[in-house]
């Protein structure tokens, strides 16, 4: 813990295109920490990793401590071999079940070699250098392949190249090899519903990037993106990682008054329950139990990394220049530029998101937090945890969801009008200008093939817009929208069997609105 005894040197805040705050320009070159080492077990072997090989591969821990014995012995005949046979070395495998390693060879003369060493031959036409210049070879034509070609590898089992392509689209295979000149037999095409992306994790703590200028820090996941500081943008900002690759966009945004933001990434990003311990590891998130002044709290922030204090005083508000915001927690834990939005753990529970302070980690100093339980009720959120409470933040790919249950809907709004709408399932909302919610309950549902009709009833003068949406894959498309008239939005869809959700977006006014849908 680096904690420092206060040192006010005024109160700073950051706000975009402001110069005070917790939000620092773009600049080049962020330094990594150095990784941590994993315990591990006696024979060698990370516990973890004997976890979740048993896991996966069904095994007991002994059968996975001995599987990893066996590879490892096996890679180091292979390295061995490799050298032995040369250019008649065709590339190894081993069997489904890790105890026979396999060793190709152009040359029936060099089958004793491999017995020699305890390996199985395998007679092949092709060494794998030759192989490896094949791949070459479509590796400098990838440019002119069509998208319907997902990629190719080299295959040693098949002593082949294999280029994959959309069922159907095989043809299309077969021309981007014979197009890059390659020789005949050396090339098999495979069709592969693969439609590979780059996939990246959100953690509490990490830095990203606003519109490509301004720098601030992930608080926690939340189901479909995740929160951070409302100075650090406004709705239809757009976000990139620390890595420089596209992730998200403002969905709403609130500062000065409060100090929050729920940014939603796309489909490259998965949102963890965990943050960013800067010291090569990360902390879980189990929770968002709220705690008592007094309490030890720690800070992950993109700048000066994780710093602890303890809680000082809540429902603090501050004269930022930018304007007086309620409602923080106030501590005496260090931030500089570029913390803002960072996530607050006491624990293993989410505290909040870091809005600005004064000093510095080098003096010392006093910072606030927004309150994160006021994010997630404000913008019907859903905490993702590291111990598997909450939903995942996309639908998987072989079901497990359905529609969810229904819910009767209620003969009157929050604020006690009648509501225009009625519907098998129903729920209920805050929403306003910049605002945006999925429903149902911040998640999705599988529908069967057919027809969704929806009803949203909203307070008269407030226009929002309803959007059906259905998961592509890789992210949620808007398929069917419509916009409130009189206070009442309703839609109706012919749709394909899938996994859908509805979005609610505030364009204009506030106040509570009552969504009714059918779900089969």
């Amino acid at each position: 813990m680096d904690r420092r005894r206060i040192t006010a040197i005024g109160v700073l805040v950051a706000a975009v295109g402001a110069a005070a705050a917790v939000t620092l320009p773009s600049f080049a070159g962020d330094g990594a920490a150095p990784r941590g080492g994993a315990p591990a077990a006696s024979d060698g072997v990370a516990p973890v990793v004997v976890d979740a090989l048993s896991r996966d591969l069904s095994l007991s821990r002994e059968q996975a401590v001995k599987r990893l014995k066996t590879e490892r012995r096996a890679a180091g005949t292979v390295t061995r071999l490799r050298t032995e046979l040369g250019d008649d070395y065709g590339g190894s495998w081993l069997s489904a079940d890790g105890a026979t390693l396999n060793v190709a060879v152009a040359d029936p003369a060099q089958a004793a070699t491999v017995r020699a060493a305890g390996a199985v031959p395998k007679q092949v036409d092709r060494g794998v250098r030759e192989l490896d210049a094949v791949m070459s070879r479509l590796d400098s034509a990838g440019g002119r392949a069509s998208p319907d070609v997902s990629g190719w590898y080299v295959d040693v089992v098949t002593n082949s190249v294999v280029v994959l392509a959309q069922p159907g689209a095989e043809a299309a295979g077969r021309r981007f090899a014979e197009a890059s000149g390659v020789p005949a037999g050396s090339v098999r095409v495979r069709a592969a519903a693969e439609a590979p992306r780059p996939l990246f994790d959100v953690r509490g703590g990490d830095a990203f990037f606003i519109n490509n200028a301004g720098r601030c820090s992930v608080g926690f996941s939340v189901v479909g993106g995740f929160v951070t500081a409302g100075h650090c943008g406004q709705p239809g900002d757009r976000t990139t990682g620390a890595n420089r690759i596209a992730q998200g966009t403002f969905a709403a945004s609130s500062f000065p008054g409060d100090d929050w933001a729920v940014v939603e990434v796309n489909g490259d990003w998965t949102p963890q329950g965990v943050v960013n311990d800067f010291n090569g590891g990360t902390v879980p998130v189990n929770g968002s139990t709220e705690a008592p002044v007094g309490a030890s709290v720690c800070r992950s922030g993109s700048t000066t990394g994780t710093r602890c204090g303890v809680i000082q005083a809540k429902n603090a508000t501050v004269n930022y220049p930018e304007g007086t915001v309620t409602g923080l927690t106030r501590t005496d834990v260090c931030a500089e530029p570029g913390d803002s939005g960072g996530a607050w753990l006491s624990g293993d529970q989410a505290q909040g998101v870091t809005s600005g302070g004064s000093g510095d980690c080098t003096q010392g100093g006093v910072t606030f937090f927004q309150p994160v339980n006021e994010i997630l009720q404000r913008n019907n959120l859903t905490l993702v945890t590291a111990n598997g409470q909450s939903p995942p933040s996309a639908p998987p790919a072989d079901g497990g969801a359905t529609a969810p249950p229904a819910t009767a809907a209620p003969s009157a709004p929050p604020g006690g009008e009648q509501t225009a709408c009625t519907g098998q399932v129903s729920r209920t909302g805050q929403i306003a200008a910049g605002r945006a919610q999925n429903q149902p309950d911040g998640r999705w549902f599988r529908t069967a093939a057919g027809s969704q009709e929806a009803c949203l009833d909203a307070p008269e003068g407030t226009l929002v817009a309803l959007q059906l949406q259905r998961f592509t894959g890789a992210s949620f498309q808007t398929v069917a929208s419509a916009d409130t008239a009189d206070g009442v939005a309703r839609l109706s869809a012919d749709t394909p069997a899938g996994v859908y959700r509805y979005r609610v977006v505030g364009l204009d006014g506030a106040g509570a609105y009552t969504l009714a849908f059918s779900a089969r």
